[in-house]
């Protein structure tokens, strides 16, 4: 009989199914790149035209990586023998695993992925199934194949294939729990080569760990290892496998892992929770470093090595502890790596590359769009920082090219990159284009100390808003305060099958009746009784206006940020937050810029809602207040005034308002990439931008367009939204105002209003 769920798991549950199936069944999809549209469209793509690069192909086999997605195509291949840890579950009930590791690699590395699940469980019949699709396939990411199958299935492929093979079970946690250990050796200032290694787990991610940290320079001699029936010595009963042999110990009479783990300095965890206890760790050699990496609990808790300890480095394969080992720091960079130079293997070479970049890159300086971005979080070399964030967008321009000139190096590069600073220009044009923007500003408000991140949110009754509150809450996103009436909030939560409690884990300020009405309405009289409002009037206002109780929150003290607008008129809402919160000291008055997250590309337009048809100066002052906004998602700004005429090819006035913003921009701002006026597409074409101009002032694509007016940006964003933005977008976010407040619209998804509470709770954090 199954155990109960509890009623948080019976959430997720109903959500994770909810997420697969709706509004689209499965993750991924194969979107076609070429058009079709005409007679001419279909004699290239298909018959006759196709012929010409088939027959190219054929006197050339290295031509499918120009004239097909061969070169960008991994099959993430998997017989379901050794699901995440739900173990032996069978290919079919291990699809939507391997569909999202295809997202993941196409999110974080743009590589497309067909997953492949084999019935299929003799493993020299899946080495010939595997190996039949060579012609098909640029990699092969082997996938949840448990040991000690997987290795034998690995060196078989790797032996016939001419093509990457990677098995990240091994290989990715083995590089970057390696990582780790660089890092926390040389914080505690120990050698490799000393170092005694107690481990727990001996199946593929363990073996697997231990050979890198071998070709690393731990000595074989100092590692000792327990699988589950105990420490592997020499003249065990029973016997091991091949893969367990190389790290058997002479028998000196220990057995448990308590035995080994006195005096060990590191400790790698790759079996079962709560395995290494507080008592084993106080028995470990000063300053240990500790890889607990079981999922999703680890052998120990941080918290608990850490009282036993506190003189321990911990990482974890946790997000909600600092150090975690998360095999996404590296499986889509080194495929990136080595698709982009037609590596015929991954090499130890290019592993060990892989290994120190990513420990590098945790020691490097933080650069100021990525300090931004992770505002409110400490990204500096230490005991909590021994591994760079999964969401760090550097680490393809750091992994990607060291990998391929480490298969140059180990000769299996067959397009040896030429240029490797162009080739990181590309990567970087990669990053500002992929729709995970939003990633370190999550990251941001996750950081932010829950009692600095409250966050009003006036239509509290809205059921998108008590979506969005019970996912922040999940998430560590905010702490909600919803504004409307209790009984109808409880019934709808009820209602929603939602499991926040109000006065618990949100609180409540009920129009009707709350004890803070005479404070609300005396600091609304305050601030209105110049502009015509009475006592009565002030009192009406706020038993009327759940926005004015919103922003007074704000005003206040009593939240720090706030959200509004999903019912009701934009400007109504806006005339509250300009009487109540003001404008920021300094700022030219208010804007609005969305965010599009489009398939190839992040595109922010500006200005959306606010200025009607604002003069050059203006347009300046938002360019700038819109390109500081960008900044804050971790974007380097690269700013087009956008208009009907392109370089002067048009004298009327609102060409000559966007060439004279454009002017004052770049004579305030010369840092900042600009340029203007020009065409919608010569702001996103660098080509077509110079066959009007030799001397742009803007290098690539722009990703933030300035509009002449409300009208052309409010067009321009809505258009895009549903035909290439799939309603995935974020916004509008009022700048300019004083403190964290947003007006939604009508439109706004769950979605957006959680993205919403992310950027208001980062932006709070910032303006502290």
């Amino acid at each position: 009989m199954p155990k109960p769920l509890s009623p948080a798991e019976a959430a997720l549950r109903d959500a994770a199914r909810d997420y697969h199936r709706l509004p689209t069944r499965g993750k991924i999809s194969v979107t076609p790149t070429k058009p079709l549209v005409n007679q001419l469209d279909l004699s290239l793509a298909y018959s006759p035209g196709v012929a010409y690069p088939c027959l190219d192909i054929q006197a050339d086999p290295s031509k499918a990586a120009d004239y097909t997605a061969r070169g960008n195509l991994v099959g993430v291949i998997t017989n379901g023998t050794a699901v995440l840890g739900l173990g032996d579950i069978g290919p079919l009930a291990g699809k939507p695993v391997m569909e999202g590791k295809g997202c993941l690699f196409k999110k974080f590395a743009g590589i497309d992925v067909f997953d492949i699940e084999l019935d299929e469980r003799d493993p020299d019949k899946l080495v010939e199934m595997i190996a039949a699709l060579e012609p098909t396939l640029g990699g092969i990411n082997l996938e949840d194949i448990k040991a000690p199958e997987c290795f034998y299935i690995e060196t078989k492929l790797r032996e016939r294939m001419n093509i990457p093979v990677f098995h990240d079970d091994q290989h990715g946690t083995a590089i970057i729990s390696s990582a780790a250990l660089l890092n926390g050796l040389e914080l505690v200032g120990k050698r490799i080569a000393d170092v005694k290694v107690a481990v727990s787990g001996a199946g593929a991610a363990a073996i697997a760990c231990l050979d890198v940290m071998v070709a690393l320079g731990v000595q074989p001699a100092n590692v000792f290892a327990c699988d589950s029936k105990g420490l592997i010595y020499t003249g065990r009963p029973g016997g091991f496998d091949d893969s367990k042999a190389r790290y058997a110990q002479p028998d000196t009479g220990a057995r448990t892992l308590a035995d080994v783990v006195k005096g060990a300095d590191v400790f790698l965890g790759c079996s079962a929770p709560g395995v290494l206890t507080p008592d084993m760790v106080k028995t470990m050699a000063p300053h240990p470093v500790i890889l607990a990496l079981a999922n999703p609990e680890p052998e120990i808790r941080p918290e608990d090595a850490k009282a036993a300890r506190p003189d321990c480095i911990i990482a974890t394969g946790r997000s909600d502890y600092p150090n975690q080992v998360n095999n996404v720091l590296c499986f889509p960079y080194i495929f990136r790596g080595a698709l982009d130079c037609g590596a015929t293997k991954i090499t130890e070479e290019m592993k060990l590359a892989c290994v120190r970049e990513i420990a590098a890159l945790a020691k490097a300086e933080t650069s100021a769009e990525v300090a931004a971005a992770y505002a409110g979080k400490d990204l500096q070399f230490g005991p909590d920082y021994i591994i760079p964030t999964p969401f760090d967008p550097r680490l393809i321009t750091r992994i990607a090219p060291a990998v391929a000139q480490a298969a140059v190096d180990s000769g299996v590069a067959e397009r040896p990159i030429a240029d490797m600073d162009a080739y990181r220009t590309h990567l970087e044009r990669f990053v500002y284009q992929t729709g995970m923007v939003m990633r370190p500003v999550y990251a941001a408000a996750k950081a932010v100390p829950m009692a600095q991140k409250r966050v009003a949110y006036a239509e509290g009754e809205d059921e998108r808003v008590l979506r969005a509150a019970q996912i922040a809450i999940d998430d560590r996103l905010a702490h909600p305060i919803l504004i409307g009436r209790p009984a109808v909030i409880e019934q709808r939560i009820k209602k929603a099958g939602l499991r926040m409690r109000l006065g618990h884990d949100v609180e409540c300020v009920n129009p009707e009746d709350d004890p803070r009405f005479r404070k609300y309405w005396e600091a609304y009289h305050g601030l209105m009784q110049r502009s015509g409002v009475t006592v009565e009037a002030a009192k009406a206002a706020v038993r009327r206006s759940t926005t004015v109780i919103a922003a007074l929150a704000v005003h206040l003290g009593d939240a720090d940020a706030m959200l509004c607008g999903t019912v009701g008129r934009f400007d109504a809402h806006l005339d509250h937050i300009r009487d109540i919160i003001g404008v920021e000291a300094g700022a030219p008055g208010y804007a609005t810029v969305n965010a599009l997250m489009l398939a190839d590309r992040t595109l922010f337009v500006a200005d959306t809602y606010v200025n009607d048809e604002p003069g050059a100066a203006l347009l300046a002052a938002i360019a700038k207040m819109a390109a500081d906004e960008v900044g804050n998602f971790g974007i380097p700004p690269k700013v087009a005034f956008v208009s009907h005429s392109n370089f002067g090819s048009s004298k009327r006035p609102s060409a000559l308002r966007l060439r004279e913003a454009r002017n004052l921009f770049r004579a305030q701002y010369p840092d900042i990439p600009c340029d203007g006026e020009m065409h919608g597409d010569s702001a996103l074409s660098a080509a077509l931008r110079e066959r009007a101009v030799s001397d742009s002032t803007l290098e690539g694509d722009a990703n933030l367009l300035v509009c002449p007016s409300l009208d052309a940006a409010n067009i321009l964003f809505n258009v895009l939204k549903i035909t290439v933005g799939h309603g995935v977008t974020i916004g509008p976010i009022l700048l300019g105002t004083a403190a964290p407040a947003h007006v939604l619209t009508a439109s706004a998804t769950v979605r957006r209003v959680v993205n919403m509470t992310a950027v208001a709770v980062a932006e709070a954090a910032s303006k502290k």
